[in-house]
């Protein structure tokens, strides 16, 4: 449950920051409150979406969004600290999304911050973007570390077992493309708006996904890895001879229950080693990214966790997609620890969670940009 107000005088050690997200197609800034405890309350969230802007491209354009932020970054600024009530000097610091993403983007919201942070003379804090979806379902619920998290968006799908603050061990990642990359891509194929993901996720909800036969990916290999390209090939295909209303719900209807099928699966299997290297601890299964939004994926995962005795939380739906409340907790949770950057942080389009893991077993080819989560 979340806090009620509470005046910092009497909290001590409070920690109450601004976050700025700008690393895809929504410009966000938030302020958020953390107590010593963990407890924290959202006191504002403002959003610009770039939506209108990328629709008629079908998808995000990286100049067009690093222009857009550009445009809308201070008066968003503005907006969440007015809606917060506070000024800037009650800021205990600044936390901005330093990557991974568009770095035209990401560059625009880390400039800002880290202006503000001069002009304040107060701590930066670099957060990564995937730090931030990690501690999303915090911001709605109480959850203790160690747990198991799902990271599932538009360009991320990893298992991970986050142990605290900065420490993420990978167990499985995306060996292409992502399941939000999938939905949004097979959308497409078959003639849905933009955003993909949402409107197929409406159409499926008539479907019968039992109609259309889809491939299963990586068959019989063992660990946690995902692969998305061979069903948005053959969903693709498929929508090409598929022109009647009642057809298109089948498809999309398939297509969401393979995408939550292969969920659940890698989900269960890393299920089984979180367990072992947390014997005796709290089962604890965390669900983040726009792909949490979908409430078939929600439901799957949550019967995957009632029948293997974990816990389940996913965000409130306001923070699954990207936003800076997330960024301002995760900056928070690292400026207690004493974990701050200097102004001299770079934007990063890369940047993995678990970097030494991304290194040694890489799921791609490390080139200039560094390794790929």
């Amino acid at each position: 449950m979340t806090p009620q107000p509470i005046d910092p005088a009497t909290a001590p050690g409070a920690l109450t920051l601004l976050g700025i997200e700008t690393s895809c197609d929504e410009t966000a800034a938030a302020v958020v409150r953390r107590w010593p405890d963990g407890a924290c309350q959202v006191l504002s969230s403002a959003i610009s979406s770039q939506i209108a802007a990328h629709a008629p491209y079908g998808g995000v354009v990286p100049e067009i969004a690093a222009r857009a932020h550009v445009e809308v970054i201070d008066a968003i600024i503005a907006e969440a600290m007015g809606e917060a009530g506070l000024a800037f000097g009650a800021l205990d610091g600044v936390a901005a999304t330093a990557g991974p993403g568009l770095v035209g983007g990401v560059m625009v919201g880390l400039a800002a911050g880290k202006a503000i942070a001069l002009a304040l003379g107060k701590p930066l804090v670099a957060v990564n973007h995937l730090e931030g979806h990690a501690v999303s379902a915090r911001l709605g619920a109480r959850i203790d570390y160690p747990f198991l998290l799902l990271l599932v968006s538009g360009g991320h799908c990893q298992l991970l077992d986050v142990e605290g603050v900065g420490r993420c061990r990978r167990l499985g990642s995306t060996m292409d493309d992502a399941a939000g990359e999938a939905f949004d891509k097979i959308a497409k194929a078959m003639g849905l708006p933009y955003p993909g993901g949402p409107a197929l996720e409406r159409l499926a909800v008539s479907g019968d996904a039992a109609r259309f036969t889809l491939p299963r990916a990586l068959v019989g290999r063992e660990g946690c890895d995902f692969s998305f390209s061979g069903l948005k090939t053959a969903a693709a295909r498929l929508a090409e001879g598929v022109t009647e209303e009642i057809d298109r719900r089948d498809l999309a209807a398939a297509v969401q229950a393979a995408i939550c099928r292969q969920l659940a699966e890698r989900s269960a299997r890393a299920m089984a080693v979180y367990l072992r290297t947390h014997a005796g601890a709290d089962r604890r299964f965390v669900v983040a990214g726009g792909v949490a939004a979908n409430a078939a994926v929600r439901g799957a995962l949550e019967a995957l966790a009632d029948a293997q005795g974990f816990s389940f939380t996913a965000p409130p739906l306001a923070y699954c997609t990207d936003n800076a409340a997330m960024i301002a907790l995760a900056g928070a949770e690292r400026l207690a620890e004493g974990l701050t950057d200097g102004l001299d942080a770079p934007a990063r389009p890369r940047w993995p969670l678990d970097e030494a893991a991304a290194l040694a077993n890489p799921t791609h080819i490390p080139g200039r940009k560094g390794a790929k989560a």
